[in-house]
């Protein structure tokens, strides 16, 4: 009996991964390694396939048979929001396509849980001061519009063959549960600001007029392995009857603004943080905070860290790194 995660040689992947092997299971990586490392994944089986690719479904029946498969988790996705929409076509066969194959094969074989990497690029700029899943998703970009289609092929499998699955919108995921197992992508705000300060420059701050209190966008932050947890709380919950719920925030219902963010980093590290100010990036909501009730009271979990571990676990992630400052 074995589980496949795919992605699961990426950041988040490869604290799943860890977290699955600490309990005893035996897992399946299966990655196309464009921007995952299989040095991640400890002795875990590494499969190296694209699963958008024309052959992905017929591969991955193959290794499902093979290992007994009962269980995906399923983060194989590309996720730059400004590159999905320059390439729409793209992001839609390789989010979507990926995701489709995925199903496909688990129906031909049986294997009936799935654990969805969705996100709360679903929502885009809804205005509300918490995000609940009831709040009507409308994304902005193509990444998010292939999240929502997602989340719809998934509840029409659940409705067509029984497929239980449960789909996971993520906040602002950042920090370490592991030095090792950093971020390694500068794609979001905390490497971001890690990496201007280690080519000696300073912190960009992309608007600071919006209607928040210190005119920064807010948002909110989650641990990446309270995010791990989360998933393992998730694939245990399907093996329930009982099953109220299948979409899922995943955040602290704590939000913290981009000002707060670079003055923890150099409250952390001890550097000079002075901050340049930009124009606005288009598209940006004034504040993304979720809220966290309903994985609480359906899964029992709640995050267990705060912007302080997550700035700490970031810091202590990138000095153990290449790139270490000071």
């Amino acid at each position: 009996m074995s589980i496949i995660v795919t992605g699961g040689a990426g950041y988040i992947g490869a604290h799943v991964v860890r977290l699955l092997q600490e309990r005893g299971e035996d897992v399946v990586v299966v990655d196309d390694l464009s921007t995952g490392r299989a040095d991640r994944v400890g002795d875990a089986t590494v499969v190296e396939l694209d699963v958008a690719a024309g052959d992905a479904q017929e591969r991955l029946e193959r290794v499902m048979r093979e290992r007994g498969v009962t269980g995906v988790v399923h983060f194989a996705a590309r996720k730059q929001v400004g590159e999905s929409v320059q390439r729409p076509a793209w992001y839609y066969q390789q989010n979507v396509t990926g995701l489709a194959n995925v199903v496909a094969a688990m129906e031909a074989v049986g294997a009936d849980r799935l654990i969805f990497s969705s996100s709360a690029a679903v929502y885009g700029m809804p205005d509300v001061e918490l995000v609940t899943e009831d709040t009507p998703p409308r994304p902005i970009n193509p990444y998010g519009e292939t999240k929502l289609v997602g989340e719809w092929l998934i509840a029409d499998a659940q409705r067509a063959w029984g497929l239980r699955a449960a789909s996971l919108r993520y906040f602002n995921v950042a920090g370490a549960g592991w030095p090792e197992l950093g971020d390694p992508a500068i794609l979001n705000l905390v490497p971001m600001v890690l990496d201007r300060l280690a080519r000696g420059e300073r912190p960009t701050i992309f608007g600071d007029d919006y209607p928040t209190p210190d005119g920064t966008c807010v948002r909110d932050y989650i641990h990446v392995l309270d995010l791990a947890h989360a998933h393992l709380a998730a694939l245990d919950h399907l093996d329930r009857d009982e099953r109220p719920a299948s979409v899922f925030n995943v955040g602290t219902g704590q939000g913290a603004s981009v000002r707060e963010v670079i003055e923890e980093i150099g409250r952390v590290s001890g550097l000079d943080v002075t901050a340049d100010v930009a124009e606005r990036r288009a598209g940006d909501p004034p504040r993304l905070v979720a809220s966290a009730d309903r994985i609480a009271e359906v899964l029992g979990w709640r995050a267990a860290n705060g912007l302080p571990e997550i700035i700490a676990s970031a810091w202590e992630a990138w000095q153990a790194g290449p790139r270490r400052i000071g």
